[in-house]
Formats: C-alpha cells, sequence, structure tokens
C-alpha cells in the first residue's frame, strides 16, 4: 500500500504531498482559468481562480491517491454555453489541466540539471513524477477524465452525460480492485505513458 510506503520514509512522503499538492491546485486552476478566458465566469463564481490548494483538493481523490497512486481533484464546474464554440472550447478547458501538469514537471525537472543534493533532488523528483502521473491518468479516454473529451470531438453524437456516470462506476471498481487485490492495473496502462512524457521533458525514467 502506498501510505505504508510513505509513513516509513519522511523525504518520501513529503515530496509526494509536496507533488499532490501543486499537482492538482495546477491542473484545477488552469481548468477554472482557461474557461474564465473563454468567456465563462462560472470558476470565478465558484472561487475557484486561486492557487489556494484548500479550494482544489478533493477528499476521495486524495485518498485514492495515498492508498492506490493514482486520484483527482474537485471538479471545476464550468458552463460550455458561454463559449463561443461550445465543444472546442470544453476541449480546450479539460486539456489544459493536463497541459499544465506537463509544463510544471518540465519546469522542475531543469532543476535536476543543475545536480541537485540529497534529499532535495529525490523530492523534485517526486513533483516531477506526481506531476506527470496525473497528466497521463487524465488523458486517458474514460470519462469524466479530461481526454474523454477527445472522443465528443471525434463522435460528436456520443451522449456524454451517460458515458461519465458509466465512466464514474468504471474508474470506482477499478481502483478499489487495484487496491483489493494489489495488482497495478493503472500503472500498468500509464507507465509508458508517464516514461515517455519524462524522456521528454528530459527528466529520464522516473518512478516513485
Amino acid at each position: 500500500m502506498l501510505i505504508l510506503s510513505l509513513l516509513s520514509n519522511p523525504i518520501k512522503a513529503l515530496g509526494f504531498i509536496l507533488g499532490l499538492i501543486i499537482a492538482i491546485t495546477v491542473h484545477e486552476f488552469m481548468h477554472g482559468f482557461v474557461a474564465f478566458r473563454l468567456g465563462d465566469p462560472t470558476p470565478s463564481y465558484e472561487g475557484r481562480l486561486t492557487l489556494n490548494p484548500i479550494k482544489h483538493l478533493d477528499p476521495f481523490g486524495t485518498l485514492f491517491l495515498f492508498l492506490v497512486g493514482f486520484g483527482w481533484g474537485k471538479p471545476v464546474l464550468i458552463n460550455p454555453l458561454n463559449f463561443k464554440n461550445p465543444r472546442f472550447g470544453e476541449l480546450l478547458v479539460a486539456l489544459s489541466g493536463p497541459f499544465s501538469n506537463l509544463v510544471v514537471a518540465a519546469l522542475f525537472s531543469i532543476s535536476l540539471r543543475f545536480g541537485l543534493v540529497e534529499p532535495v533532488a529525490s523530492i523534485v523528483s517526486l513533483i516531477i513524477f506526481i506531476n506527470l502521473m496525473l497528466c497521463a491518468f487524465n488523458l486517458l479516454p474514460i470519462p469524466p477524465l479530461d481526454g474523454s473529451k477527445l472522443l465528443w470531438i471525434i463522435f460528436p453524437k456520443i451522449d456524454m452525460h451517460q458515458l461519465e456516470r458509466v465512466g464514474v462506476s468504471i474508474l470506482f471498481f477499478v481502483l478499489i480492485a487495484s487496491y483489493l487485490t494489489g495488482y497495478p492495473i493503472f500503472s500498468s496502462i500509464i507507465m509508458p505513458i508517464i516514461n515517455f512524457l519524462a524522456k521528454i521533458i528530459g527528466a529520464g525514467n522516473i518512478s516513485i
């Protein structure tokens, strides 16, 4: 269990918590910021145009992160009808979250090239990993993850609301199955994506 590993290693725990706070806060803030810039005031009304982590952390999503290493932040409410092009606008909002995590990971990876001493290097590596993990996980085309919005563009007649209800059940089932069986179902899917992204930003092979 991930939480037991963290409890046995204070440095890893610190890096994980910092990475978690940074990754989720930036991810959800960017959803709200892009929606606001595209003409939707809803995130502003909901108080989501802030880098205050308390506004963005979801209790269940955070719990699953500690249990199985995958989770989510509090969804940012938007109204696509406020966009000039609702379908394309919603796609931009969705992809802004994962993209922001990739940018954060890239910025932190630059510091690794200056030969950081331990334990700073380990903490920075964890921050990079968690941002890449959140990026890769949310790019999966499973509703309501951000990547599922691509399906709406490719198949415009899809009932996304119906798919999101089904997708949430699938995600919870897989996450719980991973926890109960100890088999890293999602890890086997997204670790190749994480490693690919890590190489693109020059972070090499990293792990938690």
